[in-house]
């Protein structure tokens, strides 16, 4: 069955990096769409970041353009998240989403497979 695992997370000053990774098994993961949202307390899930298969595609919202980057290495199957300049208001639990479509969405609902979510605190 497909798997995706995250890792990477923990607690950092507001300022700090923080490098999140996903780790895909059970799915071709070189025609994945990969995505990375979030949800923080009380707040509804949202969309941070995605890639499209190739990587030659991505989107970010508007509120981490500029600070967080995502990659993927298909030879691996891994999906990265670097994210810089933190603020508090980053503080969420971080799931990593594959859609086995060619297109970005940022509709979580677009996306079929989930991981189980890694913890990122950001203090101030």
């Amino acid at each position: 069955q497909v798997q995706l695992v995250e890792s990477g997370g923990g607690l950092v000053q507001a300022g700090g990096s923080l490098r999140l990774s996903c780790r895909a098994s059970g799915l071709t993961f070189s025609s994945a769409v990969m995505g990375w949202f979030r949800q923080g307390p009380g707040k509804e899930r949202d969309s941070v970041a995605a890639i499209s298969w190739s990587g030659a595609n991505r989107y970010y919202a508007d509120s981490v353009k500029g600070r967080f980057t995502i990659s993927r290495d298909n030879a691996k199957n891994m999906v990265y998240l670097q994210m810089n300049s933190l603020k508090p208001d980053d503080t969420a639990v971080y799931y990593c989403a594959a859609r086995t479509a060619r297109d970005i969405r940022v509709e979580g609902n677009e996306y079929a497979y989930w991981g189980q979510g890694t913890q990122v605190t950001v203090s101030s």
